[in-house]
């Protein structure tokens, strides 16, 4: 049984954890405010953007003049895979989710032949996928985040992705992050961005059309507006999947300090229960040595 003094350390201990946990808590919780309006409000320019596209692409698709961010490289040996994670640890499963469902999909590619390369935003993710595909792993962005998400940090992603397909270094994209949907739920999200996918319902028979049916001609072309839209469409996604996957961990992190200083809590009850107990014992045991040494005199 430990001593009084070991319990009254450790309980000074737990204490000085649960003031840490708590001030990161707090601190979480400040963060996510902002960072949940900036993940919403990301939200209908980054879906907007998509549908339009898909729209636009469905009549161009196919045709000799396609864009390449459209068409592809013709080929789909070699996948890309951007992974979305946090720089800082204390945020619950929520790297470990993203490094999941990535390891499933690596596999997943392998298992089909295909080449796969990895470029890490963010620290930790970097830190757990290294452990088994580390020669797979070409870069990592670290430096953002540190006042939220900026489209510069987003746009520096995207132009290497951009590059790097140009120079024929793979031949399609996937994003794969956590979608922000409440401070207790996070959702891994898998997303390809190069080549841009196509909806299944639009026909490139067709000339586009809106939600109402309504038909547009565009002046420029199609191709035009697709050569100039697509590049712009990876910025734009490639900055809502790190805006959503920072309010992801202020959220998980906000939950996960208050589990933890809900524990500590519960563990200083537990642990001066049983300081009291053992000083009363202690106390119990000189009283009867002395009345022992009395009634032996």
């Amino acid at each position: 049984m430990p001593s009084l003094k070991d319990l009254r350390n450790r309980i000074s201990s737990v204490k000085s954890t649960k003031k840490i946990t708590s001030a990161m808590k707090m601190v979480a919780a400040s963060r996510l405010k902002k960072a949940q309006e900036a993940a919403e409000s990301s939200r209908p320019f980054a879906e907007r953007m998509n549908r339009m596209l898909g729209t636009l692409a469905g009549s161009v698709v196919g045709l000799p003049g396609a864009p390449r961010l459209l068409a592809g490289t013709g080929d789909d040996r070699v996948h890309l895979l951007v992974v979305v994670s946090s720089n800082r640890g204390l945020c619950g499963g929520l790297n470990s989710s993203v490094a999941r469902n990535t390891r499933a999909l690596i596999r997943e590619l392998q298992a089909d032949g295909k080449e796969v390369k990895i470029l890490c935003v963010g620290r930790k993710g970097r830190d757990q996928l290294k452990r088994d595909y580390a020669s797979l792993i070409i870069d990592t962005y670290e430096d953002f985040g540190r006042r939220g998400i900026t489209y510069e940090e987003a746009e520096a992603v995207s132009l290497k992705v951009l590059d790097m397909f140009e120079a024929g270094e793979f031949d399609v994209c996937t994003l794969v992050y956590n979608r922000f949907k409440s401070a207790i739920s996070q959702i891994v999200t898998r997303q390809q961005l190069i080549p841009f996918p196509v909806p299944k319902s639009a026909n490139e028979n067709d000339p586009p059309a809106d939600e109402a049916g309504a038909v547009y001609e565009f002046e420029p072309s199609e191709e035009g507006i697709l050569n100039d839209l697509l590049p712009l469409n990876v910025k734009t996604q490639v900055f809502r999947a790190m805006t959503e996957n920072y309010a992801s961990e202020q959220g998980a992190r906000m939950t996960a300090m208050d589990n933890a200083s809900r524990n500590a809590g519960e563990m200083i009850d537990d642990l001066s229960l049983q300081y009291n107990r053992a000083r009363q014992a202690q106390i119990t045991k000189e009283l009867i040595e002395i009345i022992s040494g009395a009634e032996a005199l």
